[in-house]
């Protein structure tokens, strides 16, 4: 646990505590707050239980900039699955990869050799977003797809005018259309992830279940800060989502204690359990709740997807 850590998180996010627990179903939730009942201004989903806070604070549209710096934590996992999820359950979404290695996009099926222009051409070339968005094999699920050409973005985003912001601004034309907007931020905290933050109203942190979890963490919380005051006052961390729990390690049971009771109400109840259907689907270019859609993992970000939509009615159009 980086030192300075308890400093930043009293000061970025003041919300209770939670202890964990299990649900019927296997699904590992977190029992209810001791500051969640009446008078919190949660209200209660459709199980009776406290409605997550980002879904109670956020009114559709929700721009969710999925980021950690620390690489292999299930962010473009739950990017992709959260957003099939969201879809599935009559969402309209748009995932944007920003991520050099592409894996979003290959995950939703789509081969960036076959594209005549990516999410770099908009934020380089000013390529309107709209020509550049994709549909998937899943409806209600589109992509803004990003190919090889987006690891030299960072360089040459430096001379350019209003750098941080070439992706708020290209969402801005399409954002009304959608009703969730996933960005999958790449493992660092560079000028990708500035715009990513720069352009989404909240963050959703993965946080994988094992050693070493929190590290980093603090820098990450300096950046949102830093974004929040100079370049998108209405940023905030939302939602932190434990992924890669193993339920019969003691480990894994202590992280997501610790996670808990620093973040309180923002951790989702529902937890990503660690998968091997959930680590196939992305060659099958699938997210899990098409390739095996009774797996755990499939179960497990459903569960998700309705904790952070909480129910919120489908905009009309």
């Amino acid at each position: 646990m980086p030192p300075d850590l308890d400093d930043i998180l009293e000061a970025t996010l003041r919300s209770p505590g939670t202890a964990a627990s299990t649900s019927p179903s296997g699904v590992v939730e977190a029992g209810a707050s001791e500051h969640a009942g009446s008078g919190s201004g949660f209200g209660l989903d459709e199980q009776g239980r406290p409605r997550h806070p980002g879904a109670v604070d956020h009114p559709l549209p929700r721009c969710l900039a999925v980021a950690n710096q620390k690489g292999g934590v299930g962010k473009t996992t739950t990017t992709v699955n959260l957003g099939a999820s969201l879809a599935e359950l009559g969402y309209r979404v748009l995932v944007i990869d920003l991520d050099p290695q592409g894996n979003a996009t290959t995950g939703l099926g789509i081969n960036g050799r076959n594209l005549d222009a990516s999410v770099y051409d908009v934020i380089l070339h000013d390529v309107p977003i709209e020509d550049v968005i994709e549909p998937t094999t899943l409806r209600n699920l589109f992509v803004v797809p990003a190919t090889i050409d987006l690891a030299g973005a960072e360089i040459e985003l430096v001379p350019v005018f209003s750098r941080e912001l070439r992706l708020r601004r290209a969402l801005e034309t399409v954002e009304a259309d959608f009703d969730f907007l996933l960005i999958d931020c790449p493992p660092s905290l560079g000028l990708l992830t500035v715009n990513a933050l720069a352009a989404a109203g909240e963050v959703l942190v993965p946080i994988q279940c094992e050693y070493y979890a929190l590290e980093g963490l603090s820098q990450l919380l300096r950046n949102v800060n830093l974004v929040k005051s100079n370049l998108n006052n209405k940023l905030e961390v939302s939602t932190i989502v434990l992924t890669m729990y193993d339920a019969r390690t003691k480990l894994a049971e202590q992280v997501a204690e610790e996670v808990r009771e620093h973040f309180g109400t923002r951790v989702c109840r529902n937890v990503v359990p660690r998968t091997v259907r959930l680590s196939e689907a992305p060659s099958f270019g699938q997210p899990v709740t098409t390739f095996d859609s009774s797996s755990r993992g499939a179960i497990a970000y459903r569960e998700l997807a309705k904790e952070v939509s909480g129910g919120a009615p489908q905009r009309v159009r």
